[in-house]
């Protein structure tokens, strides 16, 4: 079955990863420690995502769970600090996406993103603009890993599990668009990634 489909993921794979120092900086300013907070932070990532809570909410979630008391100049400061950290676009990921649409296929971005990053991203990012699906999960109110993101990608590109290849750095989000047949690759590098598509027929 030949590829007619490239999508990819935003966070650490159009996009550089999160320097582990964010969190330090946001335990800081909580004032607890990283491990107390990351837990917090990553449990309720999902709803923000989703898009069923705003980022300030967010935030004051976190602190709550802390039984930390949210000031609103310290929430506005992690607002913009993890914010900030997921900016830094990775140049060859983007111009592997440019080389795949111009050689004819269908190219696309899933990511799980809330609507505050997307509005600026699609405002200040180019590469928001080429793609010809881009399926965001604060849009649909779904999150990878669930089924139904995969099969509303799916239904967007019109075409099999096995003609969409898939890209991402969570091993569980590889493991869900899997189970519908999508060529499903965990994220190394973009040039691993070129080698992949090369091994699948896609002719770049």
């Amino acid at each position: 079955m030949d590829i007619k489909a490239v999508v990819f993921d935003y966070g650490q794979v159009i996009s550089f990863p999160q320097d582990p120092k964010v969190i330090d900086d946001l335990a800081k300013l909580a004032g607890v420690e990283r491990k107390t907070f990351e837990k917090p932070f990553w449990a309720l990532r999902g709803k923000y995502d989703r898009g069923t809570i705003t980022v300030e909410e967010y935030f004051r979630e976190i602190l709550s769970s802390l039984n930390v008391s949210p000031d609103d100049k310290s929430v506005r400061e992690m607002i913009r600090m993890d914010s900030e950290s997921w900016k830094i676009l990775n140049p060859e990921t983007v111009a592997l996406m440019e080389e795949i649409k111009k050689a004819g296929y269908l190219l696309g971005i899933l990511s799980n993103m809330p609507h505050d990053f997307l509005e600026w991203a699609r405002k200040n990012f180019s590469i928001f603009s080429l793609p010809d699906i881009g399926l965001f999960s604060c849009e649909v109110n779904l999150i990878k890993p669930e089924e139904a993101i995969y099969r509303k990608l799916l239904s967007l590109f019109g075409v099999e599990g096995g003609e969409l290849v898939f890209f991402d750095d969570n091993a569980d989000n590889i493991k869900g668009a899997a189970a519908l047949g999508i060529k499903a690759l965990l994220w190394e590098s973009p040039e691993i990634a070129r080698q992949e598509l090369l091994s699948l027929g896609v002719r770049l």
